[in-house]
């Protein structure tokens, strides 16, 4: 899909969390986020990373060289799921049980 919508000039990025299908495919374009299947822009109410995630993904529109480039977005899943569980706790989204 990704190629048709280029050939009628509208340029494309695609952002992916499977960078071994991503190098086969050799999309136009694409930023690789190293996340769990699902969570290509984090984790929910991290709307830092997820705007980050975006404004890279548009970056790549006007900085990629050639077809098929992947550009690695650097952030982990961990460093990501744990901002994600302090924002939770911040806006009394998450509990924390104790035992007993």
């Amino acid at each position: 899909m990704q190629r048709a919508i280029e050939r009628r000039g509208v340029p494309t990025v695609s952002v992916t969390v499977a960078r071994d299908v991503t190098e086969h495919a050799t999309p136009p374009r694409a930023v690789f986020v190293p996340f769990m299947m699902g969570h290509h822009f984090g984790v929910p109410f991290h709307w830092d990373l997820q705007r980050r995630i975006v404004l890279e993904a548009l970056d790549r529109l006007g900085k990629a060289e050639r077809s098929g480039e992947i550009h690695d977005v650097p952030v982990t899943w961990a460093e990501a799921r744990r901002e994600g569980v302090a924002i939770e706790r911040a806006l009394g989204l998450r509990t924390e049980r104790r035992p007993g």
